[in-house]
């Protein structure tokens, strides 16, 4: 799950003047101002652009995905008397948790 959306670091480079930023493994790489080599977006800074801009796109839908498999497990878990329509809902929102 990604949780920055690219354009929120794509802004953040520009406004402080950092270039080419790409994406290596688990974290934000750029060129800091007057810099030849890469080096990572500070994680203090991706702290403040998480605090600012709330959830991402990929945690919005699988937030919203568990939310509806939690409902739909409830409603039939409850309309065929069985409790295995609840747990896979919970194992579901254990995976996306």
């Amino acid at each position: 799950m990604n949780h920055y959306c690219e354009q929120w670091i794509a802004d953040w480079c520009q406004e402080h003047g950092w270039t080419d930023w790409f994406p290596e493994q688990r974290s934000y790489w750029a060129f800091p101002p007057h810099a030849v080599m890469p080096t990572p977006i500070p994680q203090q800074a991706l702290r403040n652009i998480k605090a600012d801009n709330g959830f991402s796109p990929d945690e919005r839908a699988w937030g919203l995905a568990g939310l509806a498999s939690l409902v739909s497990g409830v409603v039939m878990s409850y309309g065929l008397s069985s409790p295995m329509p609840m747990l896979m809902a919970f194992g579901f929102c254990a995976v996306v948790a």
